[in-house]
């Protein structure tokens, strides 16, 4: 049987997890100038997103497991907007932001239930 730490079985973070690889690819299309800028910038919150939700797992109240998940889906909206603004300096293209605006928001919707399903 193999051994996982609780956050392994939460959808929310598996969905985010997928989603760091998607964000990636997504960020390699950006140009070499932005790569300490706009790129390290959307990498640092996509990995946020799954780490947050594995963190707040690990929170003994439920005040700070909510909270951290809180963060992650900040996270989440924060990568959104930064692709947003690629695709306005022509970065990235719309299509880019089509193909990857479902799993956001898959993974925003499951990290919101979660969220919301741990009361104070």
């Amino acid at each position: 049987m193999e051994q996982q730490f609780s956050f392994e079985k939460l959808k929310a973070w598996q969905y985010s997890r997928r989603l760091v690889k998607l964000v990636y690819e997504l960020v390699k299309k950006l140009p070499k100038e932005e790569m300490y800028a706009l790129s390290d910038q959307i990498r640092r919150a996509i990995v946020s997103v799954s780490s947050n939700i594995a963190e707040g797992s690990g929170r003994m109240s439920r005040a700070e497991q909510r909270h951290f998940y809180e963060i992650a889906y900040g996270s989440l909206m924060e990568v959104y907007n930064q692709l947003l603004i690629a695709v306005d300096l022509n970065y990235i293209s719309q299509e880019d932001i089509d193909q990857i605006k479902q799993p956001i928001w898959t993974t925003a919707k499951v990290l919101s239930a979660l969220r919301n399903s741990i009361k104070d």
